[in-house]
Order: structure tokens, then sequence, then C-alpha cells
């Protein structure tokens, strides 16, 4: 999961995802960390300022950006949280719009931190 290191809401969403990641399975960088670009060229990507920059979700499928990570990530979690996977019944242009919005304004309406938040030592393994 790469996610925007400076917005306040993509590092509660950090510590949402880590605190409820059934398995542990989900790694963590900073968008812009050299963890993030060596997570993107192994993934193919060679522009990386074309991709959005709130959650990025890098799997075994592919880079997948906005809604699709968001349920992606989803699927890691513990009940009830997984259960958003029901979401993909609306149309992915919808979701997108929405996620769009709330991406456009996070800054505005969650704030920004300074730095990069750092890993807690229970977390650093977690981190690339």
């Amino acid at each position: 999961m790469l996610f925007d290191g400076v917005c306040n809401l993509c590092d509660a969403t950090v510590r949402f995802v880590l605190e409820r990641d059934r398995l542990g399975e989900l790694r963590f960088a900073a968008l812009g960390t050299p963890g993030a670009e060596r997570v993107l060229r192994a993934a193919g990507v060679t522009d990386a300022s074309k991709l959005p920059d709130s959650v990025l979700l890098v799997d075994a499928d592919g880079v997948h950006a906005r809604s699709e990570a968001a349920l992606r990530i989803a699927r890691h979690l513990r009940a009830p949280w997984r259960w958003a996977v029901v979401f993909r019944a609306i149309p992915r242009p919808v979701r997108d719009a929405v996620y769009r919005f709330i991406a456009r304004h996070r800054y505005r309406l969650f704030g920004v931190r300074e730095s990069c938040r750092l890993p807690r030592p229970d977390e650093a393994e977690r981190f690339l």
C-alpha cells in the first residue's frame, strides 16, 4: 500500500489498516520514497507522476488506484471491514468520483503533516 506521507487522512488510513490487516500481509511505503519507487518500478510503472497521489495498492494483479485500491485493501481486513467489497456493485466511475472528491479536498478537510510518519518499532517490519 503506497500512500501520501504528509496527508493526515492517508496516515489515519495506514493506522486503520495496520490495526485490522487480518494476516499482516500488507506492506506500506510513502509515495516518493525509495521503497515506493522500487515497488512501482517492479510493477512496470515508468512514470509515477501519472498516478494519483493519495493511496495506491500494488499486488499480483498490478497497480490499483482510487476506489479499486480501497476495495482491494478492504479484502485484507477483518470483518466487518472486508465486507466493503459490496460497494463493487456501484459502478466504478461513480465510486471513483467520490474518491476523487475526497482526495482533492483531503488536505483542507483533514490537514497536512510537516513530515512523513515514522513507523513505531512494532510496525517497522511492515514499512518499506
